[in-house]
């Protein structure tokens, strides 16, 4: 992997990122702007990421999720809460472009490095911020998880729509999803900036783009005032639409439009249920649909799981076996295409990696960096921001910062 400034190739290239999140929100955006081929710093605590410590580890601070979602940055390692750190961090702020951060407001604001602050000493800086619920509402600066999120926003209802029993998607799906809008976010506001000249403050909420995010396609009868029924897209919220059983496992298929379900009743010599369900008339289908699938898994079950996809294959109706998480990297697909990238970390070892799955034609996205040890590049992102050596080595001997231990 590449690991300088000037090897790297992604549209973001001479873009820099001073990167103050953590966890995962934060650090999924920050990897994707990162990918781009921005230089992320990542600002950590002298204990670092809480990150580090989730997930598979093979040594201390190095854990299979730090790993997947902090490629691509340098890591410095800054007590903020003391007067020296501040200082040396602020004396970095004028070379960036980007300052992202997930911590409550009225805390950043506390340690002096607040929006107001920041752009005094750096006009053209963007500065986003990820809160879990906007600085306008009642619920300002209220802690908020993957979980409480899921539940504010609606989406925990509805994956319990059936039974009555919210849950949960086994997936950090909020922290994700408002990550990637925060990227876009970034995005949207460098562009913006080669306009104006002049950078901004950005806010990404998590419930409000969680709540976008689901009323999408469930806002419903809420669209129109006065209301014309309840939230929600019957189309979904009927049932029926699962995994559909084999004689041997199960399968997905989703026989979307009439001529796909003329198509799959016809083949199996089920043409009566076209009928019966009047699939020619989409009203009629999205009445019926609850029985359709019904329907549906009943063929399905008396044909093994490649003869389904086989059928599917030949009506182009799209279907796919289930996966495991742990079968995918070797879904032929995938492989393929390179998703899965097998690499060597200088502390780690031999490990699998996941390239970014944008592609850029021109100037494509790229693995340059692995996921930093620990204060690994303190020394160098604190040269760059004009400190000497002897600052630097004070900072370290003061416990004001630390650097990684030399690997072996």
């Amino acid at each position: 992997m590449p690991d300088s400034p000037a090897a790297r190739t992604g549209p973001l290239a001479g873009i820099r990122v001073l990167d103050l999140t953590a966890v995962v929100l934060g650090p999924v955006a920050t990897q994707i702007l990162g990918d781009y081929g921005a230089d992320v710093i990542k600002l950590e605590s002298l204990e670092g990421d809480l990150m580090r410590a989730n997930g598979v580890s093979l040594h201390k601070g190095m854990s299979s999720i730090f790993l997947a979602i902090n490629r691509n940055k340098r890591s410095l390692a800054v007590d903020l809460k003391s007067g020296a750190g501040l200082a040396a961090v602020k004396r970095l702020l004028p070379t960036v472009d980007v300052l992202v951060h997930n911590m409550r407001v009225a805390a950043i604001e506390r340690l002096g490095l607040g929006y107001t602050a920041c752009a005094a000493l750096n006009p053209r800086l963007v500065y986003c911020v990820a809160t879990g619920f906007g600085e306008e509402g009642p619920d300002a600066g209220k802690p908020a998880f993957d979980d409480v999120i899921q539940a504010a926003c609606g989406l925990a209802a509805l994956l319990g729509h059936e039974d009555g029993r919210p849950t949960y998607v086994p997936s950090l799906v909020a922290d994700k999803t408002t990550g990637l809008a925060l990227a876009n976010a970034v995005l949207a506001a460098l562009f913006e900036r080669e306009r104006s000249g002049l950078g901004q403050q950005v806010e990404v909420p998590m419930l409000e783009t969680m709540a976008a995010f689901v009323l999408a396609e469930h806002l419903g009868g809420l669209t129109f005032v006065p209301p014309q029924g309840s939230a929600g897209y019957s189309r979904l919220l009927a049932g029926g639409r699962r995994p559909a059983p084999t004689r041997d496992g199960f399968v997905a298929l989703l026989p979307y439009t009439a001529a796909h379900w003329a198509a799959f009743f016809g083949r199996l010599g089920r043409d009566d249920l076209a009928r019966k369900f009047d699939i020619q008339d989409r009203f009629a289908r999205n009445r019926h649909v609850r029985e359709m699938y019904a329907a549906m898994a009943e063929l399905t079950a008396m044909l093994t799981t490649a003869e389904v996809l086989a059928l599917c294959r030949d009506l182009d109706i799209p279907a796919t076996r289930i996966y495991r998480i742990d079968e995918l990297p070797e879904h032929p697909h995938l492989k393929a295409v390179g998703l899965f990238q097998p690499g060597v970390h200088p502390s780690e070892g031999p490990m699998l990696n996941l390239r970014p799955p944008t592609r850029f034609a021109r100037t494509p996205a790229s693995l340059h960096r692995p996921a930093p040890r620990l204060g690994e590049h303190t020394d160098e992102v604190l040269r760059e921001a004009g400190l000497a050596a002897d600052e630097i080595d004070a900072l370290v001997a003061s416990g004001v910062a630390a650097r990684a231990a030399a690997t072996g």
